[in-house]
């Protein structure tokens, strides 16, 4: 680098040395010139030397070891990871605002503090966690227990073989070759966002949907177009008219106990967008990690199970039933796809968990995934009577509801006008936090997504009734 006579000689170090860590030349680990050198280097004193490589450190990028003398500890890349991405918004033309992203952030910090009374977490109680039964289940893993490294690119081939017969019961005829193990839905949708999609793609989902809430596609470089709903769930039509508008598009869907709105797909109307897809040759997400949480009566068939032509690629996770913790989801769809998704999955972090798909595979082969099924529905119907007596005691006058037929959660809508941004600032200070619905979608913005999964029965009774009574304080102001 030439000296450079129209800005500060500390400033020149600065950038020198950034530049040589941003290029490579200097990757993490790598020690300094010293100030000796660098002093004479730019025909300076010690001191300007000294203000430069403070700054470094202040940044982060540099730092004194104890024996070793300065060194880089961080590089280009976290300088890229602490700035948000760019003109992701230009991309986005339905969805969340950055107020909206700053909740979601705020929610999820506030999900691990036990002093509040979650109205909004999607996942089971603590109560119903099967304790026993999981120790039961790694005792048996432990028995079995050999030398185990890295897995299959698709995943632990026992649980792929116990996941075709559980899928065969749901109407999804599959081998083993067609189904990756992933850590979690979420993993999926980043797996499929970069794996299979290219930037400036549509993805159409319902409106509202928990996907607003996840910006994994929009980080991508995608685009999000919200389609309607009614009681039967996404309206067929709509697809058609939305994708002949578009260049490159994938549909996603919530069919049963869709997140946030709890609406149950119908059979009659899964056909028809089944119909749609097939004829427009799109190809669909279909998300269906509640769908064993139906509290009534059993949902209709997966639209994965009509699917003959491969355009569907099948979601299911272990996290709603069962635990979050195991971190275990599947992804079915055609083997073409399913071996690219396992490439990009390799590349991302060589196979989840081998102790985890043993216990997983325990859980399903034994039979003891459908006998904790059975208790986790019993439990949530009484937890969704509980919240649905409470709330026409209490709000009956102030809000509307639906009432789910299985899933975690009721969606509320607040019919005073008021701030729901004060809502939920206000129902926070008194130790409750809640889900708003516009971080689902813009349109969503005089609703509440509560859970009665999560909570004691205590806590639900004690938490709507507070509620109830900030809106209707708001609402008189």
């Amino acid at each position: 680098m030439k000296p450079n006579k129209q800005y500060p000689k500390y400033q020149q170090i600065v950038d020198y040395i950034k530049e040589k860590i941003a290029n490579g030349e200097w990757p993490i680990g790598s020690k300094i010139p010293s100030q000796r050198i660098l002093a004479k280097r730019f025909e300076v004193n010690r001191s300007t030397v000294i203000t430069a490589l403070e700054e470094l450190m202040a940044d982060g990028l540099i730092e004194g070891k104890m024996g070793m003398g300065t060194v880089v500890v961080n590089n280009t890349w976290t300088l890229i990871a602490t700035n948000p991405p760019p003109d992701w918004n230009e991309h986005v033309k339905s969805g969340l605002h950055k107020p909206s992203q700053a909740t979601v952030q705020e929610i999820n910090q506030a999900e691990s503090n036990t002093n509040f009374i979650q109205l909004s977490k999607g996942e089971l109680s603590k109560d119903l966690f099967p304790l026993e039964t999981m120790k039961l289940v790694m005792g048996k893993v432990s028995d079995k227990m050999e030398p185990f490294g890295y897995e299959d690119p698709k995943g632990f081939l026992p649980l792929r073989e116990a996941l075709t017969t559980y899928l065969k019961a749901l109407g999804i005829n599959t081998s083993p070759s067609s189904i990756l193990i992933v850590s979690g839905a979420l993993q999926a949708l980043q797996l499929i966002s970069v794996g299979l999609l290219q930037r400036g793609s549509t993805v159409l989902l319902e409106k509202p949907s928990y996907l607003y809430s996840l910006h994994v596609f929009q980080s991508a470089g995608m685009k999000l177009t919200g389609l309607p709903m009614d009681e039967q769930g996404l309206l067929p039509n709509t697809v058609f008219t939305s994708k002949k508008q578009q260049g490159k598009v994938i549909l996603y869907s919530i069919p049963s106990f869709h997140n946030p709105t709890g609406i149950l797909m119908s059979e009659k109307r899964r056909q028809e967008l089944l119909e749609v897809c097939e004829k427009e040759q799109l190809p669909m997400i279909e998300d269906d990690v509640y769908r064993e949480l139906w509290i009534d009566e059993t949902p209709p068939l997966p639209l994965k199970a009509k699917d003959k032509n491969g355009h569907i690629l099948y979601l299911g996770s272990l996290s709603k039933t069962l635990s979050p913790g195991l971190r275990i989801g599947w992804i079915v769809g055609p083997e073409p796809v399913i071996e690219r998704l396992s490439d990009i999955k390799m590349q991302t972090d060589y196979g989840s968990s081998s102790l985890s798909q043993r216990v997983a595979a325990e859980w399903l082969s034994s039979g003891l995934y459908q006998h904790h099924l059975e208790d986790v529905k019993e439990q949530l119907k009484i937890r969704r009577a509980v919240v649905l007596d409470v709330l026409e005691t209490h709000l009956k006058d102030i809000t509307t509801w639906n009432v789910p037929k299985g899933g975690f959660f009721i969606w509320l809508k607040i019919l005073p006008k008021l701030s729901m941004k004060d809502l939920y600032v206000k129902a926070l200070s008194e130790g409750i936090l809640l889900n708003p619905g516009n971080i689902y979608g813009q349109e969503s913005d005089r609703y509440l997504r509560i859970s009665y999964a999560y909570a004691s029965l205590t806590d639900l009774k004690k938490g709507i009734h507070e509620i109830s009574q900030i809106i209707r304080e708001l609402a008189k102001s």
